[in-house]
């Protein structure tokens, strides 16, 4: 049974008509390209397989990412990477960061400088170590000016027009402003934030902690250890952060403290589910064989260790999560070196 999208104005006062593209058909893609459909936007969303999207306009649904939900007739869904880009003036890249940069060089003799970039993916790629605007920028050149869309949004949500707030970020604020005011409407609340590297760091290695997160229910720990860990993962995250140039107050707000309690809460996680069946014991090939979506913090944990061992910054979570992830360690021997690490103050600077 298909769920109708009702259609709503954006709340922001100065908002006018764009065109724009998505870049990705999973469910966050979709997601946001329904928002801003019904928001009164002209959007085209594009998928890689085109006998997906042929089978997305054909039941009218994404039976994959989001079954359910109805597609309206005009959302345009294409497979072109030309003709989906070249006369959008925004375009959203959804794509997880493990492919983006394939898929970012598809699209590449397409974009123009004068393009407004959003990007939503969550990571950090491995080898380069670049997060999703880093990408960007390294595939379409220093012209283009990306910005990031980040915070506490599950895509199943967002869709049947639950309440939810994100920020808008770019070292640009008149970019930051803009897609404020292309993404607010009166249930998709955005803020704007002009820390690009705190934003995207937070919003990255939150999927780290989600996975610590699921393995402490998986173990079967109460809520005292899971409030312990969130409270050590954020400041892992911080301290990376700031070392990166970060500002510290962008982690107590939405794209830190917010997005890592939705993550490492919600039901639907995939990063936290990751974590509860490796804590149950099975191993990260089998859990792999049943999942038909990305879980970013999979990726990304090897990616922030690194980061930390290039920044001289400590992530004693990270490195347990790498440990389970891909040398098989027991969850219950990783909860013990936690807990029995040298005992330290609680703050560097007490």
């Amino acid at each position: 049974m298909k769920v109708e999208i009702c259609r709503q104005k954006p709340s922001g006062m100065k908002n006018k008509r764009e065109t724009i593209a998505v870049i990705g058909c999973g469910g966050w893609g979709t997601a946001l390209s329904l928002l801003l459909c019904r928001a009164g936007h002209r959007v085209t969303m594009w998928g890689v397989d085109p006998e997906y999207v042929k089978k997305m306009r054909v039941s009218g649904e994404n039976t994959m990412f989001l079954p359910g939900i109805e597609i309206p007739e005009d959302m345009e869904l294409s497979s072109d990477p030309g003709g989906c880009v070249e006369k959008a003036g925004v375009v959203v890249a959804a794509t997880p960061i493990a492919y983006m940069r394939e898929v970012c060089e598809r699209f590449a003799s397409h974009i123009s400088p004068d393009q407004v970039i959003v990007n939503v993916s969550k990571g950090i790629e491995d080898g380069t170590l670049l997060t999703g605007t880093g990408i960007i920028r390294d595939v379409f050149g220093p012209g283009v000016q990306p910005a990031g869309l980040y915070g506490p949004s599950h895509a199943e949500e967002v869709v049947r027009s639950m309440p939810a707030t994100v920020v808008a970020v770019s070292a640009d604020k008149s970019i930051a402003c803009r897609v404020q005011d292309i993404f607010m409407t009166s249930t998709f609340r955005v803020y704007t934030n002009t820390d690009l590297v705190g934003a995207e760091i937070g919003a990255a290695l939150k999927n780290v902690i989600a996975i610590a997160a699921g393995v402490c229910d998986g173990l079967g720990f109460g809520d005292n250890a899971k409030s312990a860990l969130l409270t050590r993962g954020l400041a892992e995250i911080r301290r990376l952060g700031v070392a990166m140039g970060a500002r510290e107050a962008t982690f107590s707000g939405l794209t830190g403290l917010g997005d890592l309690i939705t993550t490492c809460v919600s039901p639907h996680g995939r990063n936290h589910s990751v974590g509860v069946r490796l804590g149950r014991g099975e191993m990260l090939e089998e859990i792999l064989k049943d999942m038909h979506q990305v879980a970013e913090g999979i990726g990304t944990t090897r990616s922030a260790l690194r980061l930390g061992e290039k920044y001289d910054v400590d992530m004693p979570i990270t490195r347990e999560v790498n440990a389970l992830l891909f040398d098989g360690k027991d969850p219950l021997r990783s909860g013990n070196d936690l807990m029995q690490r040298e005992p330290r103050a609680e703050f560097d600077n007490p």
